[in-house]
């Protein structure tokens, strides 16, 4: 198996252990019971790990437990209900409340990894991951339809790199499904505001489809939300010269115009006040120098002044009209 099969893989095996039946006991620091499932005739509960179906404490417990196994927990607020009041069948949890759990498994439902699966299992299987995802992805939960779309692009990837065991119909659509999941994940990406990582998302659709509408608007979308609007406007250019009637990269366009015209207010505001402290840093200059100036000439006046009357003085003849010569 090569490394990148095996990282996968591991992706993959993250995924299997997917449908939990577990009872258990729930209770605050101070002993109070607020939850029990699976006792006093009541059925275990069950549920589909990381669906955000349970708390994430409990979900994750649930992962690492085999069937029969009973174990108790502590869980602190972050994984639990957090810093809000929650209203439980049996009490009420006060916010940033640590919580303890005595949970026994049931059962587990373990499903097929994809080498245990023929071709037609591994394309339905990536089928019902799909529109998973998807329906994730429509009730707002971005994370997690994420999660799943990495499953699907681990999955898509070990079907590409099997040798031979794909007819060309099949390859197609396993490649199809790898555009798929790049593009389906960059959605979820601009909704998370990773913007980075939808524009590489993007980029590896447009690797093999330079004219894929959808990897471009959407690598544009994200080249607006950190303002490198000259990419922007190139993605949306090979958009709408791809596709010229397509409603949404005409918003985006129309967008992006109002960007770039925000953008050029800005600059022509910035390089005005600069020039304008310029002009006036220049201006105070000026008339600092003139001031210089008027005093220095003022100065020298003054000089001149006095080295005249010096003169007159000089050549002027004594009062009492006597020169006396010197011997």
């Amino acid at each position: 198996m090569c490394m990148s099969t095996f990282r996968s893989s591991k992706i993959i095996l993250s995924y299997i252990l997917r449908f939990f039946a577990v009872s258990y006991i729930a209770r605050l620091e101070d002993g109070t019971v607020f939850e029990k499932k699976g006792y006093d005739g009541e059925q275990p509960l069950e549920f589909i790990t990381d669906e955000e179906q349970v708390i994430a404490g409990l979900d994750r417990v649930a992962a690492t437990m085999k069937k029969g196994e009973w174990a108790i927990v502590t869980i602190n607020h972050e994984y639990g209900f957090g810093n809000v009041e929650a209203k439980r069948d049996l009490a009420t949890v006060p916010s940033c409340a640590k919580l303890y759990y005595e949970v026994e498994m049931m059962d587990f439902i373990k499903e097929k990894v994809p080498w245990e699966m023929n071709n037609q299992e591994k394309i339905e299987a990536a089928g019902r991951k799909k529109e998973e995802g998807n329906l994730l992805f429509k009730n707002g939960k971005y994370e997690l339809a994420k999660n799943i779309i990495r499953w699907l692009n681990a999955l898509a990837a070990d079907c590409v790199s099997e040798d031979g065991s794909f007819v060309d119909d099949e390859q197609k659509l396993v490649k199809s499904l790898r555009v798929s999941c790049w593009l389906n994940s960059a959605a979820c990406c601009l909704k998370l505001k990773d913007y980075q990582g939808a524009i590489e998302l993007c980029s590896k659709v447009l690797d093999c489809d330079c004219h894929n509408v959808k990897a471009l608007y959407r690598r544009a979308q994200a080249y607006m939300e950190i303002a490198d609007l000259i990419l922007a406007e190139l993605d949306i250019k090979k958009a709408m010269e791809a596709d010229p009637q397509n409603r949404e990269v005409k918003l985006l366009q129309k967008s992006l115009k109002q960007l770039q015209a925000e953008s050029n207010k800005r600059d022509a505001k910035f390089y005005a006040n600069m020039f304008a402290r310029v002009t006036k840093d220049s201006s105070v200059a000026t008339k600092k120098l003139k001031v210089e100036k008027s005093e220095e000439e003022k100065r020298r006046e003054v000089a001149v002044a006095m080295e005249t009357e010096k003169e007159v003085d000089s050549s002027a003849p004594p009062k009492d009209g006597v020169v006396v010569d010197s011997c």
